[in-house]
């Protein structure tokens, strides 16, 4: 069976009109496994935070271990992106329940979605170890 003439160069217009929706879904892929890997990342930060907070007692120890954890993606931690909370209020010592809440913004990689995704994570930890 032979195509008609008219037909010639159909399955290239069709993929030129689907190409960017499939680059644009490609994208949105890659910028969604970035923003979860950095979540688990800023979760993992959190916990470190509460880990040396409650064992040291020391904010400054526990905002360097929250802003070592998050080195490998390039995000800094300030004393203004962690909150500590401690339960009953007073100092962190045993049995008090720690609180920690880590709050960062990533940028995005491609900059189609938004300039930044801002990012939470939470840990709790007993207070002496």
């Amino acid at each position: 069976m032979r195509r008609r003439e008219n037909e010639r160069g159909a399955a290239a217009v069709e993929f030129a009109l689907l190409l960017p929706v499939l680059i644009l879904l490609l994208l949105g892929i890659i910028e969604f496994g970035a923003a979860y890997n950095a979540q688990i990342l800023v979760t993992n930060a959190a916990r470190e935070a509460a880990r040396t907070m409650a064992v040291t007692g020391v904010e400054a120890d526990a905002i360097a271990a929250a802003d070592a954890a998050l080195d490998p993606i390039g995000l800094d931690v300030t004393a203004d992106d962690i909150a500590f909370t401690v339960t009953p209020a007073g100092a962190c010592t045993s049995p008090s329940r720690l609180s920690v809440t880590l709050t960062v913004d990533k940028p995005f990689l491609t900059g189609l979605f938004g300039a930044t995704i801002a990012l939470s994570g939470k840990a709790t930890r007993q207070c002496g170890g």
